[in-house]
């Protein structure tokens, strides 16, 4: 029984990294010219039917303005496990902002899609202001900004 229990687990530690595979992933985005202090942004995750579902970088470190990220604050219910160890510095007018992280393939071509919020203190706020279709042909494609966000792109 033990060497059936062992083997098990062997084939299980050899199986199981092939079925989660994952790709690194750059996310450019160039902000707008505007006046204000620097951009807050949110990078998330959504289904087809535009229901949040992970988080993958938050700029911008007082964690007392990610309210005003509006659908990704709703999303995420602002629960600091979904975005602890993936935030960084606020963003500046006219700056550009580069992401490198790990996404699971199987989000790609699946009806997922790329969602950027952007907030600035004393500006408004821009729920969606860039959003992607999370698909292989879409990468290194930029979709324009509605918002502080001048351009959004992926690369894979």
């Amino acid at each position: 029984m033990k060497k059936i229990i062992a083997s098990l687990f062997l084939v299980s530690a050899v199986a199981l990294p092939c079925l989660v595979q994952a790709r690194t992933v750059t996310l450019n985005t160039q902000l707008q010219n505007y006046g204000g202090e620097g951009a807050y942004l949110a990078f998330y995750v959504t289904d087809a039917s535009g229901k949040y579902q992970k988080t993958l970088w938050v700029a911008g470190k007082k964690s007392k303005y990610y309210k005003h990220l509006s659908d990704w604050a709703r999303g995420s219910r602002l629960n600091s496990r979904e975005f602890d160890g993936v935030s960084g510095a606020s963003v500046g007018s006219g700056r550009s902002l580069t992401v490198k992280l790990e996404l699971a393939d199987a989000l790609i071509d699946a009806g997922y899609e790329i969602r950027v919020d952007s907030a600035v203190e004393d500006g408004r706020d821009n729920p969606a202001d860039a959003r992607a279709p999370l698909t292989a042909k879409g990468a290194g494609k930029p979709v324009a900004g509605r918002g502080y966000v001048k351009s959004f792109s992926y690369d894979m």
